[in-house]
């Protein structure tokens, strides 16, 4: 199902890959997780380690997830799964559940819960969590434009694992 790859070999375009073709960022075990579409993330290194930053507001079911475990995974996917995105996105789990409506079929990998129908699944175990803060935005644009008093919470995952579809 899936092959483990060397991050260091990963070839991707992450502008393309994070902000057009979105992402799932899921916490929890394949019989308890939620999971989310994410347009907003972002890859590098900080620390001496390859990471993962995601941004989950606190009304989101997901964030009750991510704050309860240590792991979570960004699982990246071809076009023909828009539409479970999409639902994944606009839906809540806690009044959906996402993958009997989508097709979706949860799986268990390295402690964490990705999908099976995944072309790139990167399990991040959670290094620092941070609260935006609107006295933080040196443009204060963005803090208007995109919020309303709901700041993101920051989570920097380290990526200990990387895999590709077989």
């Amino acid at each position: 199902m899936f092959k483990e790859i060397d991050i260091e070999t990963l070839q991707i375009n992450p502008f393309s890959a994070i902000g057009k073709d979105w992402f799932l960022v899921t916490a929890g075990t394949p019989d308890n997780y939620n999971t989310m579409t994410a347009s907003w993330g972002g890859v590098g290194v900080i620390w001496g380690k390859n990471v993962f930053t995601t941004v989950i507001r606190p009304q989101r079911y997901t964030f009750e997830f991510i704050e309860r475990n240590d792991c979570f995974t960004i699982s990246f996917f071809g076009g023909e799964c828009r539409e479970a995105l999409s639902f994944c996105g606009s839906k809540s789990g806690r009044d959906f559940d996402k993958a009997k409506e989508t097709g979706l079929i949860p799986t268990g990998l390295d402690g964490c819960t990705t999908f099976e129908q995944a072309k790139l699944v990167l399990v991040c175990k959670k290094l620092y969590r941070h609260q935006l803060d609107k006295k933080d935005f040196l443009d204060k644009d963005s803090a208007e434009k995109w919020y309303d008093n709901d700041f993101h919470y920051a989570y920097v995952g380290e990526i200990v694992k990387a895999y590709v579809a077989e």
